[in-house]
């Protein structure tokens, strides 16, 4: 089982988002994707998530380790790596946000989505709220696998590599903080995750 949890601002309808759920309907595996609009609370973003886990069959549930990889891509990495030490599973994180109760600050207020332009409030009370699940170091790093873009225009990829230490990492020169050719890497990502894919890259 995949989650992705998509970052600020986003939807499911992002390019990375979309593309991992073609990948795995082409590998006839589209009932083990889930891809959820993610409130604009922290916390209710992570009971949803919860939420979902709790639903999974009783077989999945006490081989979680095993059975559930999480995908996170920008604040959905921040939230990834809180919820793989919380169910000590499995966590691809793109060019995730290491700090964003610094970075976010500035967008208190209402503010809009990147796909639908549809606004939503970003209250004052969330950086509690994602404070409250911040990591501070991350335990057993090879569950985790960092793909960051040294061209990210929104994050430091030089923080992200130094936040996962002894994680397996994959450093793009160049690209940007949506990784654009995110298509070259989403069968690397797959068997990380444990999906056999016919073009999955060697794990190095």
């Amino acid at each position: 089982m995949i989650l992705y949890l998509h970052g600020f601002r986003s939807s499911p309808h992002s390019a990375k988002a979309r593309m991992m759920a073609q990948r795995m309907r082409q590998l006839g595996m589209a009932d083990s994707y889930f891809c959820p609009q993610l409130p604009a609370s922290p916390k209710a973003a992570m009971a949803l998530a919860l939420e979902w886990i709790a639903r999974l069959p009783e077989s999945r549930q006490q081989r979680l380790p095993e059975t559930l990889s999480i995908v996170g891509s920008s604040l959905g990495g921040f939230y990834a790596t809180w919820l793989a030490q919380r169910l000590d599973c499995r966590a691809v994180l793109l060019n995730p946000a290491v700090q964003p109760p610094r970075d976010l600050e500035k967008y208190v207020g209402v503010t809009t989505q990147f796909h639908s332009d549809a606004p939503f409030e970003f209250k004052a009370e969330y950086m509690a709220e994602l404070q409250a699940l911040s990591v501070p170091a991350v335990t057993r790093p090879e569950r985790y696998f960092l793909i960051a873009a040294t061209g990210d225009e929104v994050l430091d990829w030089r923080e992200m590599v130094a936040h996962y230490p002894g994680a397996r990492q994959r450093i793009i020169d160049g690209s940007d903080h949506g990784i654009s050719e995110f298509e070259h890497y989403v069968d690397e990502v797959l068997a990380f995750c444990g999906v056999d894919s016919p073009a999955a890259v060697p794990n190095n």
